[in-house]
């Protein structure tokens, strides 16, 4: 294949904006064929959703036009960077099946260069030393109808500003004392370009520079060279992003260095969430959740612990699509797509939540063996056995004393079929001093046996079920949304934290599995027939301890219960 050939990867992807740019882009020859394509991300957090939509959209056009792709951490801000947030970060991305070969790297690998091309800007007359502060930085900016007030050391000689750039570098100022600005234009109608900060003074210790720095480059003057240092073609931002364009084209420009093609797309926003990751970690500091990886939290790392798969994600990519304005994304999107996932490969199994007692009075003291389908989309997964005895759990909405119009589980006097096995007719309640249900005596039909042919008699309602002395305790965690609004961080009014979900997580203790699941382990994913899809959970399954997670209910729930 020629390199500046549109590939048939390409080709056959719907179209966007992005890949038509590419495609012309191959068409004119204009980087000689090449396609080259980063995630740049910070490492003061875990990666959430909405970095997920960019990784995929990155990585992808890199894949289908046979370009490359890098892993780079923009880790310009050793205050808030941690190497936990930079080994969660290279997992995520690894899980994503987004391949960056051996191409990561650290703009705090190229701190020397950059250190290089500021003097070389300061040598040129276009970069100063200020002395003002950060308040004074801001308040002489000027307004959407005033242009900003000079620095009066706008004017200092290069000489001055070579001299004071390199006591700044060995650490004679203190933390904001000093800081470098470039020299652009402080009447221009974009705020970006009215001499925006490079450096800024930083007593630290880099998680991997150590004290060797204490002048850090602001993200608007590393970015666009960091960029360019690895020949990137096409650099892929959110739409945040597009005013600070002409900043980024400045500096390239200047240096007359590589100059790749920034390009803006819509973020990614999801309802009933929050994706600003000092609230993220917010709600990690303060306890609301159990961590980063909670599976209420919308980081990457939370929906692997929940179960998602990294098919789901790279899916919903794909459904949302790139777009030129920022919109609201309904989560139910998301669910449904893991949903169409699961439903292909996750084992059928049966669990009993909240446990109702039943003793067949009819059934012979012993075991029977049934055989169960273990995915009815895919029959290549084959059948499992499940023992039935005398004794089983139901579930304890699977009855009721004084059934609703339209009920067609167990009643009094009532039958139903028990999944894979036989009809039973309810005989006999028993009840505690309360007048609690706590257990049910039952008959079964023989001749009823499930995939047998040998009756036709029918029944309206299927129950699942348990066999009491093989079942296998387990702890079970009901998910819901974390917040109870919509948009939990757009009133004004009103802290986002008044809005979290008091009943987002409900943890069940007496849950009965079938026993083929004893030995399941953390990250193993069944459909638990009639409940939702589960996954064992990583941080709370320990020996003998099974803690599965609800990845998803079977249907969109959400919207009938609000």
């Amino acid at each position: 294949m020629e390199d500046n050939k549109i590939t048939e990867d390409s080709a056959n992807k719907p179209k966007n904006f992005i890949r038509e740019i590419i495609d012309e882009d191959m068409k004119t020859n204009k980087w000689q064929g090449k396609v080259h394509t980063r995630f740049p991300p910070e490492p003061n957090g875990y990666l959430h959703i909405g970095h997920a939509k960019s990784i995929c959209l990155n990585y992808g056009i890199a894949k289908d036009y046979k370009g490359k792709f890098n892993l780079r951490f923009d880790d310009t801000n050793p205050s808030k960077e941690e190497q936990e947030y930079v080994d969660s970060i290279i997992e995520d991305v690894k899980w994503l099946g987004s391949d960056f070969e051996n191409r990561i790297f650290f703009a705090s690998d190229y701190f020397e260069q950059m250190h290089y091309w500021a003097i070389e800007l300061i040598k040129k007359g276009a970069a100063y030393v200020d002395d003002a502060s950060a308040d004074e930085i801001r308040e002489n900016r000027g307004t959407l109808t005033e242009p900003g007030k000079e620095s009066p050391c706008r004017n200092r000689s290069v000489e001055q500003n070579l001299d004071l750039f390199e006591k700044m570098k060995n650490g004679v100022f203190k933390n904001g004392e000093k800081v470098l600005r470039a020299k652009i234009d402080m009447a221009s109608p974009n705020f970006n370009l009215r001499d925006p900060i490079m450096y800024r003074i930083l007593h630290a210790e880099h998680h991997r520079q150590g004290n060797k720095w204490c002048i850090y480059p602001t993200y608007d003057w590393a970015h666009g060279l960091e960029d360019s240092l690895e020949k990137i073609t096409h650099s892929i931002c959110t739409l945040e992003f597009e005013n600070h364009r002409p900043l980024y084209d400045w500096f390239l420009d200047e240096l007359n260095i590589h100059h790749p093609q920034q390009i803006e797309f819509a973020r990614l926003n999801l309802n009933y969430t929050v994706m600003s990751k000092r609230k993220l970690l917010l709600l990690v500091q303060e306890k609301y959740v159990d961590g980063w990886d909670d599976p209420r939290m919308p980081t990457i790392s939370a929906f692997r612990r929940r179960g998602f798969t990294p098919e789901s994600i790279r899916n919903f990519a794909e459904i949302v699509g790139v777009a030129k304005r920022d919109a609201m994304t309904d989560i139910a999107l998301l669910e449904f797509a893991i949903r169409e996932d699961l439903n292909h490969c996750a084992q059928r199994v049966m669990a009993v939540l909240r446990p109702l007692k039943i003793i067949i009075t009819n059934y012979p003291d012993s075991v029977e063996e049934l055989d169960a389908v273990n995915n009815p989309e895919d029959l290549s997964m084959g059948t499992r056995k499940i023992p039935f005895s005398r004794e089983l759990f139901i579930e304890q909405t699977d009855f009721m004393e004084l059934p609703p119009k339209g009920y067609h589980r167990l009643v009094p006097g009532g039958e139903v079929r028990l999944r894979y096995a036989y009809i039973i007719k309810c005989e006999e309640i028993i009840k505690n001093d309360n007048g609690e249900v706590i257990e049910l005596h039952c008959t079964y039909d023989p001749e009823t046996k499930s995939g047998t042919g040998s009756s036709n008699k029918k029944v309206k309602g299927t129950v699942h079920w348990v066999s009491a002395s093989h079942a296998v305790n387990a702890e079970v965690r009901l998910y819901d949304r974390l917040f109870t609004v919509e948009a939990p961080d757009s009133d004004k009014e009103k802290d986002f934290l008044e809005f979290i979900n008091p009943n987002s997580l409900e943890i069940l203790t007496g849950t009965l599995i079938e026993p083929s699941l004893k030995n399941a382990k953390p990250g193993d994913r069944f459909q638990f027939e009639r409940h939702g899809y589960f996954c064992v959970d990583s941080k709370f399954t320990k020996n003998e301890k099974l803690v599965f997670n609800r990845t998803v209910t079977l249907k969109d729930s959400w919207g009938k219960k609000n």
